[in-house]
């Protein structure tokens, strides 16, 4: 195993994603899957996003609901409401609250949907079966604590649309500032074998009303039964982050958080401090390239931003004591949990090669329909 370290030429991706490779001129394997693989997809089209808009909107015609949108009261999902509206369409709003909410994350959520005169449905997942399948992950070892908040998320969602027979699924989802996300830094929240796996050996309460997603509903039913179409405006215009806060903060009165995913306490602190100091990775590095690739923002400027601390250290102090309170544990015990041994998704059960083989399967069938 090459333990050299080394960062890319071209972004600012480096070898804490143990899977990174470079070429001959120091330039990343992410940057090389940007240019072969998203860049030639990325369409940048607005006149083909208000042809699909008015698809939509004609698809639509008769329903309550023409699409259906998850809500944070972050960036992304915040600017496709916005995009939503100018566009006339008539989404069921979906917020759903896993017990980490900030203030500013509701408050943002309020002014959208009055403002905008969205309907608003707020699924709330039960705080105690939620708090004993997040406290299984912790000790678990893995790395992507955030899947007890990510799968009920799009669970809770996917439920919506099928009760209320919507078809199009807005997404927030976008090449501007998640291009590059290492695999090897997380996997999967939407499989439910290996939540489930996790939560048999360590939880302690019955997941009676947790909502989750089957491997069948999620890559066979979803899509191709429900006709499920996931829609990511987002991609088909110069998406801008910043410019994107600066009109929402003057149109809708919309507050900035701190960083990506910070709308949500646990992920501003699992981001901002669990990644970089117990599993040696940053997703602020992954974001930043992302930016760089998108043009928006330069290497240097990069560079620069990863110098500047994820989180104040008063916040950091002030967010434990906040995750111990929340899931009712002792401050011994959190540190008991983070010195446990490292693992991955591949020391539990998953339908890791069972995606694999869907993956193949859709790339044959592609093939053969071209």
């Amino acid at each position: 195993m090459n333990n050299t370290y080394q960062i890319c030429t071209r972004c600012i991706m480096d070898t804490s994603d143990p899977e990174i490779t470079f070429d001959d001129v120091g330039v990343c394997s992410h940057c090389s899957t940007f240019d072969t693989v998203i860049k030639p997809a990325w369409s940048k089209d607005p006149e083909k996003l208000s042809q699909l808009m008015a698809k939509i909107k004609l698809d639509g015609e008769g329903k309550t609901y023409d699409s259906i949108l998850g809500l944070s009261g972050g960036v992304d999902s915040s600017y496709v409401a916005m995009l939503a509206k100018q566009y006339g369409l008539r989404p069921l709003v979906v917020h759903v609250d896993a017990g980490w909410n900030s203030e500013v994350a509701v408050r943002n959520i309020e002014n959208i949907v009055k403002k905008l005169g969205f309907d608003l449905f707020t699924e709330v997942i039960n705080w105690e079966e939620i708090k004993d399948l997040q406290l299984s992950y912790f000790k678990s070892g893995v790395a992507n604590l955030d899947v007890p908040q990510d799968h009920a998320f799009f669970a809770a969602l996917y439920g919506y649309a099928i009760k209320h027979n919507i078809q199009y699924v807005l997404s927030g989802s976008n090449f501007a500032t998640e291009s590059v996300l290492p695999t090897a830094w997380g996997y999967d929240a939407m499989d439910s074998k290996q939540l489930k796996a996790i939560h048999k050996i360590f939880g302690k309460k019955k997941l009676s009303t947790y909502p989750t997603i089957s491997f069948f509903k999620m890559y066979v039913y979803f899509p191709y039964i429900k006709r499920f179409k996931i829609i990511k405006p987002l991609n088909f215009i110069e998406y801008d982050k910043n410019k994107a806060i600066q009109e929402m903060t003057e149109k809708l009165g919309w507050q900035y958080y701190g960083g990506k995913h910070y709308e949500s306490r646990f992920t501003r602190f699992f981001q901002g401090y669990l990644l970089p100091t117990r599993f040696g990775f940053d997703k602020k590095r992954a974001h930043l390239s992302s930016l760089v690739l998108a043009g928006q923002l330069s290497r240097q400027e990069a560079l620069e931003k990863m110098n500047e601390p994820n989180l104040p250290i008063e916040l950091v102090t002030e967010d434990t004591e906040f995750l111990c309170k929340k899931l009712s544990i002792s401050p011994e015990e959190f540190k008991q949990y983070l010195s446990m041994p490292l693992k991955t998704f591949r020391d539990y059960p998953s339908n890791y090669q069972l995606r694999q083989t869907m993956y193949k399967v859709r790339s044959l069938i592609r093939k053969f329909i071209k």
